[in-house]
């Protein structure tokens, strides 16, 4: 409830609870100063007892309501005496002064806070209406049939007019409720939908934890069967031609033999630099992906002697860090495995942007090799295609390999098109 519900609610409960008097003391001075000089002893005497048990019933009202703590006035069997006996005491005072009507109309302003029972009320707001249809027909007891059809007439108006009121008051009363409960369903609901928030928070912080972690199992996976296929495959070779060495007399033989040791141990040592190249790729620390690809293909380019070319196609935009090392890191590899497979003259890796997607393509005019036929891993570091799919679809994406012995190769990579945050 708002602060200026608050200050209505008091205002209300105050002219509830002053009212009564105050309508009492207007009728009390209204019917004092038009009382002619011939008015009998026994009715002022009369007058002034009603008057006074008046007062002393909305005393007691007023004390019973503030021992009971009836703040809100709630119906009640005891709030239905109360009414009966001030309905009474109003009745005689308008009987003795049509003035007295002030009073009476005091049973329009609390029927529904005293008598239990909406038809109750109704019949409370009639008794009252009666009370003061009379008073404005000319005072009771009625001494002409006049005033007995004019009191029909404003019996019959302030009866609907109260019937009116009060219907328009239930309506209302009811939609207050309505409200009452539509708020606290609505809180009910913001207190559920926090909740759920809270939980899908803590949700969404242990996915992330969960692809944390499994995205560094998948690198440490790609790593150790990298390492695997060409350090330990290079380090072994080596290893076999330094036992030839140690067993031959043969010089021209160990020589050779150690020629080729020295060749592996180069490789292996790229291998290693590409590996730790690939982990932290440092192209894209200082440029976006389109300059770290150009740069990437021009020095592969002039490394192998192989006609090397990159083209961009699209409106060029700033992509996310992990898309774009990704599409780094699978040029890296298609460039590594057309160095030492492909024997390709030519190559070509192309970047397209597309709206919503991104599509790499490198073809090389390479001897080929039938994608069916190729094993999972090989020996000479055959686990480049695999790594290049699982990169992909790491990030929702998908990696597809076209090629045929004698015909080059082509590889394209689709990837969703995730911006820069």
């Amino acid at each position: 409830m708002t602060v200026a519900d608050s200050q209505i609610d008091r205002r209300w409960d105050q002219l509830h609870t002053w009212g009564p008097y105050g309508l009492l003391g207007i009728s009390v001075v209204l019917g004092v100063a038009s009382a002619g000089p011939g008015t009998s002893a026994a009715k002022w005497y009369t007058a002034w007892a009603l008057i006074f048990a008046a007062v002393a019933l909305q005393l007691w009202w007023h004390s019973t309501r503030l021992r009971r703590g009836d703040c809100r006035r709630t119906p009640s069997w005891t709030g239905t005496a109360y009414y009966v006996v001030r309905w009474a005491l109003a009745f005689a005072l308008t009987w003795i002064s049509p003035f007295f009507a002030f009073y009476a109309a005091a049973g329009y302003m609390d029927a529904d806070e005293t008598i239990p029972g909406r038809w109750w009320q109704r019949l409370g707001l009639l008794a009252s209406a009666v009370t003061v249809a009379g008073a404005q027909a000319g005072g009771m007891p009625f001494g002409s049939l006049v005033q007995w059809i004019v009191f029909a007439g404003l019996l019959v108006a302030n009866s609907g007019l109260q019937m009116a009121v009060a219907h328009l008051t239930d309506q209302e009363q009811q939609r207050a409720r309505e409200r009452t409960a539509t708020i606290a369903e609505l809180e009910r609901t913001n207190t559920a939908l926090q909740q759920a928030l809270d939980e899908n928070a803590a949700l969404h912080a242990q996915l992330l934890v969960q692809a944390r972690e499994a995205g560094v199992a998948d690198e440490r996976r790609r790593l150790a069967a990298e390492i695997h296929d060409t350090i330990a495959q290079g380090l072994t070779g080596i290893i076999a031609q330094l036992q030839v060495v140690a067993n031959t007399p043969d010089r021209d033989q160990a020589r050779e033999h150690m020629g080729r040791a020295m060749e592996l141990a180069r490789h292996s040592l790229g291998e290693a630099r590409r590996s730790v190249h690939n982990l932290a790729p440092v192209a894209l620390e200082n440029d976006g992906l389109p300059e770290a690809l150009k740069k990437t293909v021009a020095e592969w380019g002039e490394r192998t002697g192989v006609r090397a070319e990159f083209t961009v196609t699209g409106t060029t935009e700033q992509l996310h860090e992990e898309v774009a090392a990704t599409l780094l890191r699978i040029v890296q590899e298609a460039l590594s495995n057309a160095a030492r497979h492909a024997r390709a003259t030519r190559v070509g890796v192309t970047l397209s942007f597309l709206g919503d997607e991104v599509i790499l393509d490198i073809r090389d005019d390479g001897s080929g090799f039938d994608p069916l036929a190729l094993p999972a891993r090989s020996h000479a570091g055959g686990f480049g295609l695999d790594g290049m799919r699982a990169r992909a679809e790491r990030i929702a994406g998908s990696l597809t390999v076209e090629s045929e012995p004698g015909h080059g190769t082509a590889l394209s990579a689709r990837v969703p098109l995730v911006r820069h945050e």
